[in-house]
C-alpha cells in the first residue's frame, strides 16, 4: 500500500492536483477516483446557497458527470418567509436555477418527515431535558451524510460533494478531516460526527478557499446566487424564537418552577426551563445584589439554578455518542488533545480518556465558561479533527468536589 503524505483531496485552492489512490498504482482524478473525469459521477448536495452552487459549477467545468440534489427539509410556507435559510422555499428554487444555468440534472427529494423525526423532534426534546442542542450537526449526521449519501450511492455516484468549509488529507491510505484555510468559515466543529466510511466517500472542494474567492467564482460562472447572504441561525426557526417551535412540537413544555441559588435557596419563579440557557445573565428575573448567571438547569425538578460568574467554569465533561476518527486507539492513561466546546470558541488544551460504557471523559486543562449538555466537544490535533462527542454532563470543580 502506497503512503501519501501532505496530499490534499479537493479543498486546495485548485482542483488540479491529483493525489495517488493508495489502493491502485495508476494516477487518479482530482476527486481521488481511479477513473477518467468524464466517467466519474458526482452527486452535489445543493442547498441553494453560493457555496454548494460553486461546487457544482467547478466540478461541471472540470468535466465530471454532476448531478445536483436538493433536500426539502421543512414546510415551504414557513421557509419562504425566512431569508438566509436553507433547503426549502426560495432556496430550492435557487438551486434549480443554478442547475439549469450550468446544465446539470437536478432533483428535489422530500425528506421532510425524516428531518422532523431526526432533527426537529430531537431539538425539542433536548431543550426539555435542559440541554442546548445543535440541530445543524444532527442534520449532517442523520440526514445529509446518511440518507442523502445512501441516495447518492443508489444513483451510481463515485463520490458526493458538499459546500462545507473543511479539508481532507490522504495519509497512509486513510482520508483525514482538517480545519479549513478560511478560519472564519471553518465548519469542522459541525462535522465531528462524520465517520471514516463517510469521509472516504464525501468531498469538500471549498476547504482551501477563502469565502471571497468563492463569491468571485460564483460571479465568474454567472450564478444568480453570487451575492446571496449566507445562512443564518437555525433553518426551521423562522423568526429566531426557538421557544415557539418547542411549544408547537411539545405543547405544555413551559412548565413553571423555582429559581434557586447554589445552596438551594428559592430566589424566585420561572415560566419554564426552555426559556433559559447556561451562562444566561439577562432576563432571569432576579434583581438586586451581585450579577447572577444561569449555572445549571434541573428538568427533573423544574428548577433553574443561578450563581456567580465563576461558578460557570467547567473543567470536566462526560461525552456520549463519541465518534473517533483519530486512527490509533486512545490509551488508558488518556491523550492530550485540543478541545473545542463551542463553534465560536478556540480549542483549549485537554486530556481525553477512552470510552467506557458508551461514555468518554475529557478534562479541560483550561476551564471553559457556560458549557451546556447537548452541545458538542470536538477534538483536534493541530489542524486535524480526531473526532468528538455530545456533552452529557458538564462539571465544574465545585461539583466534582461535592461528588
Amino acid at each position: 500500500m502506497n503512503t501519501v503524505s501532505d496530499t490534499y483531496l479537493p479543498g486546495a485552492a485548485s482542483l488540479a492536483d491529483a493525489p495517488v489512490n493508495s489502493q491502485v498504482n495508476s494516477p487518479v482524478n482530482s476527486l481521488g477516483v481511479a477513473k477518467p473525469v468524464s466517467e466519474t459521477r458526482v452527486v452535489v448536495a445543493m442547498s441553494g446557497g453560493v457555496d454548494s452552487s460553486v461546487v457544482a459549477a467547478l466540478l461541471k467545468e472540470e468535466g465530471y458527470d454532476v448531478i445536483g440534489i436538493t433536500l426539502q427539509l421543512y414546510d415551504h410556507g414557513v421557509a419562504v418567509q425566512k431569508k438566509g435559510a436553507c433547503c426549502a422555499g426560495q432556496d430550492i428554487h435557487d438551486a434549480r436555477r443554478v442547475a439549469e444555468a450550468i446544465d446539470i440534472p437536478h432533483y428535489v427529494l422530500d425528506y421532510e418527515s425524516r428531518f422532523k423525526d431526526s432533527v426537529m423532534e430531537e431539538f425539542a426534546d433536548s431543550y426539555i431535558r435542559g440541554e442546548t442542542p445543535i440541530p445543524c450537526v444532527r442534520c449532517n449526521q442523520e440526514v445529509k451524510f446518511k440518507d442523502l449519501l445512501d441516495t447518492a450511492r443508489d444513483l451510481g455516484a463515485d463520490v458526493m460533494a458538499t459546500g462545507h468549509y473543511v479539508r481532507q488529507r490522504v495519509e497512509d491510505g486513510r482520508v483525514t478531516l482538517e480545519r479549513a484555510v478560511d478560519r472564519n468559515r471553518d465548519q469542522s466543529y459541525f462535522l465531528f460526527a462524520t465517520t471514516q466510511e463517510q469521509l472516504d466517500f464525501i468531498r469538500f472542494p471549498l476547504g482551501g478557499m477563502e469565502k471571497d474567492e468563492v463569491r468571485k467564482l460564483a460571479a465568474k460562472y454567472g450564478l444568480e446566487v453570487a451575492a446571496k447572504p449566507d445562512s443564518q441561525d437555525i433553518c426551521f426557526v423562522p423568526d429566531g424564537s426557538y421557544v415557539s417551535v418547542i411549544e408547537r412540537l411539545r405543547p405544555g413544555a413551559s412548565e413553571p418552577g423555582e429559581i434557586v441559588d447554589l445552596d438551594g435557596r428559592v430566589l424566585g419563579e420561572h415560566k419554564g426551563i426552555i426559556h433559559y440557557t447556561i451562562g444566561q445573565r439577562r432576563g432571569i428575573g432576579i434583581g438586586g445584589g451581585d450579577p447572577l448567571y444561569v449555572i445549571k438547569l434541573d428538568p427533573d425538578n423544574a428548577r433553574v439554578i443561578v450563581g456567580p460568574k465563576e461558578a460557570l467554569e467547567i473543567t470536566r465533561l462526560e461525552l456520549r455518542e463519541v465518534n473517533w476518527i483519530g486512527g490509533r486507539e486512545i490509551p488508558e492513561e488518556g491523550i492530550e488533545v485540543m478541545a473545542k466546546v463551542r463553534s465560536t470558541r478556540p480549542p483549549v488544551k485537554a486530556r481525553l480518556y477512552p470510552v467506557r460504557d458508551g461514555v468518554a471523559r475529557i478534562d479541560l486543562l483550561v476551564p471553559e465558561k457556560g458549557v451546556s449538555a447537548g452541545q458538542a466537544c470536538v477534538f483536534y490535533d493541530g489542524e486535524r479533527v480526531l473526532g468528538g462527542g455530545w456533552i452529557r454532563r458538564a462539571l465544574a470543580d465545585w461539583e466534582q468536589d461535592a461528588a
